[in-house]
């Protein structure tokens, strides 16, 4: 049995990985059918009867598991309503997914593009889907056989990061993905300009003062590299036989080139700590701090030592994360609002704000 998790963690279970497709997020699975049928590339079989599921646990973009008898693919879409600047861009996604699976084996294959509105509401692609488990705060059954494992998982996690960081955007194909010089400094600026959007006045000071604060201070790049944006436990897929291995990413639609150490931000921002106080503990998911993942620091020398990359001021990418993610969850609230989003999470999502700030604060304290 494994030593931080005897039984089942936290006295619940995962989510589902798929469900029936949401209320209002229905799109036309006819003209969607008739077009896969005819322009899935010829090595994707579109044999058998055509069926459509929705993975329901992503906040953003829509991604429906797609099914020609026993063969499935996975198409992804934004969300509707208004969609903030260069966000949700599935072009992007699709180019890089469509090039990196050949360099990167945890990207998976994407298959097909489309920019024709007619047919599923906003521009769309296809790609391979991949099987395994995605670890939401709940160690899965499939898994709960492992020593240690979600030790494990965390430091498989870092491993990965670091290789993808350690990929030459050119040799695949990629170099003019982005514009790296200058990238943290305009992902501050563009972060603001999302703020302004779908501003909180009542939060608008402190999310001001923090974004001038991060202007200020802005730690130079030590290396270019891919930078995925939005990488965190619940965008990783884990072979259940394997907890020292991520098997894929999701979620690349905001990948670029940039300052990797953006995305080590990001992964620590979604990561519990045993020295977190209750009010301001991270997690993506609620559970995580019970999985015995290793800790913040543990994290950061591996990704250092694996890298080469001097981790000394994560704190910075740490506060920029979770000002970004005050941003983020203002705008997935304010999509709520204004009736663009059906999903009932999103009512209450915005209520995170003032400890996301706080945290902000006390990170640049540092």
């Amino acid at each position: 049995m494994i030593e931080d998790a005897p039984v089942d963690p936290f006295g619940d279970t995962a989510p589902a990985e798929v469900e029936e497709v949401r209320a209002g997020e229905e799109l036309d699975w006819a003209g969607i059918e008739a077009h896969l049928r005819s322009e899935l590339p010829p090595e994707v079989s579109t044999e058998g009867p055509f069926a459509v599921a929705q993975f329901p646990n992503g906040a953003a973009n829509l991604t429906y598991l797609i099914a020609f008898g026993e063969d499935e693919l996975v198409l992804r879409r934004p969300p509707f309503g208004t969609l903030a600047p260069g966000a949700h861009d599935m072009k992007r996604e699709f180019t890089v997914l469509s090039r990196l699976w050949r360099y990167f084996d945890r990207a998976p294959r994407a298959y097909l593009f489309s920019d024709d509105h007619s047919i599923a509401g906003a521009d769309f692609f296809v790609m391979e889907r991949r099987r395994g488990e995605v670890i939401r705060g709940v160690i899965p059954p499939s898994m709960r056989g492992h020593d240690q494992v979600g030790r494990r998982i965390g430091l498989a996690l870092a491993d990965a990061m670091a290789d993808f960081h350690l990929l030459d955007p050119d040799a695949c194909g990629l170099g003019d993905l982005g514009r790296p010089d200058g990238f943290m400094s305009r992902q501050v600026g563009g972060w603001k300009k999302r703020w302004d959007l779908v501003v909180d006045p009542g939060w608008d000071e402190s999310m001001s003062e923090i974004h001038a604060r991060l202007e200020e201070t802005t730690p130079a790049a030590q290396r270019v590299s891919f930078v995925h944006n939005d990488l965190k436990l619940d965008n990783a897929l884990f072979d259940p036989a394997d907890p020292d291995r991520v098997t894929a990413f999701f979620d690349w639609d905001m990948t670029t080139l940039g300052d990797p150490l953006a995305d080590l931000g990001t992964l620590l921002n979604y990561w519990p700590d045993p020295d977190d106080r209750d009010e301001v503990r991270r997690a993506s998911h609620d559970g995580m701090s019970r999985m015995g993942l290793p800790t913040r620091a543990e994290v950061s020398e591996r990704y250092g030592e694996r890298t080469g990359l001097d981790v000394s001021a994560v704190g910075w990418y740490e506060a920029f994360a979770q000002w970004k993610t005050a941003v983020v969850v203002q705008q997935l609230h304010h999509r709520w609002t204004v009736g663009d989003s059906t999903d009932e999470r999103m009512e209450t999502i915005a209520d995170t704000l003032p400890l996301l700030i706080a945290s902000a604060r006390e990170l640049l304290d540092l």
